[in-house]
């Protein structure tokens, strides 16, 4: 297991936000955790002098690129990036410096999984540069996968079917438990445990890691076989549960 390092890229800026209050239309209804006044290159170099490979940029909504532009071309090949990416335009930023692209809304339509799309990506940019972002709420007893900024539920949970489905098609999963991402109150114990359970294939976890603890608690939940991101309680986005160093340390103590 390691940690994963990310960059969120709201209006051109690194920020910090909580999941849920993501929308397209009511931008005061967003709830900011942090936003930095440091470029998003200054991350990616971090990321890049530490050498945490695998962190992902992630682009929410758009006047982003060129921030994204910069981070990839800071840390080429060591970061993955997404937020609408589509079969049209995957490639541009794989040639940007991408080491994959990260797709969800891409994928889905009318709440199902549009498989001519699917393939149309797996075709233009490999199986093994495709990342699927499976974040999801719970509804009931199961856990959906949601898009077009965490806000549409779709009809497909997250199961054993349906990570076996998706991990033909690509080289991970990222997954945020969209209902407590960037809250810090704790994990999502019971989506951990089923990743860690049913996922085939490597699997980022995201949401709610609050201190150090909580990343064992990822560990342990997990089987010893997700990854874990952590966002606002990191203390270069602003946060107090835990420090940049401390999570390097474990990368370290994880033998990566």
């Amino acid at each position: 297991m390691k940690f994963r390092p990310c960059i969120d890229l709201h209006q051109g800026r690194v920020k910090q936000i909580v999941g849920s209050s993501l929308s397209d239309v009511k931008q005061e209804s967003l709830t900011t955790n942090f936003a930095s006044d440091q470029p998003a290159s200054h991350y990616a170099e971090m990321y890049k002098q530490n050498e945490l490979f695998g962190g992902h940029v992630i682009m929410l909504g758009p006047g982003n690129e060129a921030a994204a532009t910069e981070a990839l071309q800071a840390f080429p090949g060591g970061l993955q990036l997404g937020g609408g990416i589509t079969a049209a335009n995957a490639a541009h930023w794989l040639d940007l410096g991408a080491s994959a692209v990260i797709v969800t809304s891409a994928v889905f339509k009318d709440g199902a999984v549009h498989e001519d799309r699917l393939k149309e990506l797996v075709r233009t940019v490999g199986r093994e540069r495709l990342v699927l972002d499976l974040s999801c709420r719970k509804k009931g007893d199961a856990y959906y996968i949601v898009t077009d900024r965490w806000q549409k539920f779709t009809q497909v949970t997250v199961s054993e079917e349906s990570l076996g489905y998706f991990a033909d098609h690509c080289c991970e999963f990222l997954i945020h438990a969209v209902d407590v991402e960037g809250k810090c109150a704790g994990i999502e114990e019971e989506l951990t445990a089923l990743l860690g359970r049913f996922s085939p294939i490597p699997t980022t976890y995201a949401g709610g890691v609050k201190n150090l603890a909580d990343l064992y608690r990822v560990k342990e939940l997990g089987l010893n076989r997700l990854d874990a991101t952590i966002g606002s309680a990191l203390d270069i986005f602003g946060g107090t549960g835990v420090t940049y160093a401390e999570v390097v340390a474990f990368n370290r103590q994880e033998g990566y």
